[in-house]
């Protein structure tokens, strides 16, 4: 059953998926429209999931279910990872793959826009002083909705590039 992402407990389980550039308007409302459809009839072992999908900065998709309702099982996540790959070859062309699995790529926000840099090239861009401790990141590894709305984007000196800003 589908339910506002606004609406889903705090205890909500989520998964990110970042994608490899910004979506387009009228690859978002496909997106939207596809993942109301997908969690509308989402379920596991037969019972209806209480879930919900929602794109963030034209660059996420993120799925949320409430477990206290129904769990999702092995065989429902699959069935949401079937339809990542499902918008991933819509939005794939000729001349440019689309992702949502590239695990190489960090997203950052700058002026309410993103940015990304590959995870070889962070230590150099903190060096130059691109990325700097106070730069917004996306932690796409949160797993609660709770989560999600305190510590998904955190100032880089917070998170796991916090590292790389150490001064001897």
């Amino acid at each position: 059953m589908y339910i506002p992402f606004e609406d889903m407990s705090a205890e909500a389980r989520v998964w990110i998926y970042q994608a490899s550039r910004p979506l387009s308007q009228a690859e978002e409302n496909y997106a939207q429209q596809l993942g109301q459809q997908f969690t509308s009839a989402w379920s596991a072992h037969g019972n209806a999931l209480h879930a919900s999908v929602k794109v963030f900065h034209h660059r996420f998709l993120v799925i949320a279910v409430d477990e206290s309702y129904n769990a999702a099982s092995g065989c429902s996540i699959d069935a949401s990872v079937a339809l990542i790959k499902e918008l991933e070859e819509k939005f794939s062309t000729e001349r440019e793959s689309f992702s949502f699995f590239d695990r190489t790529k960090v997203a950052f926000l700058h002026q309410d826009e993103v940015f990304v840099e590959s995870t070889a090239q962070l230590k150099q861009q903190v060096a130059e002083g691109k990325i700097k401790p106070e730069t917004l990141t996306f932690n796409n590894l949160v797993s609660s909705k709770a989560q999600f709305e305190k510590e998904w984007l955190v100032p880089a000196k917070e998170s796991w590039l916090a590292r790389y800003f150490k001064t001897s």
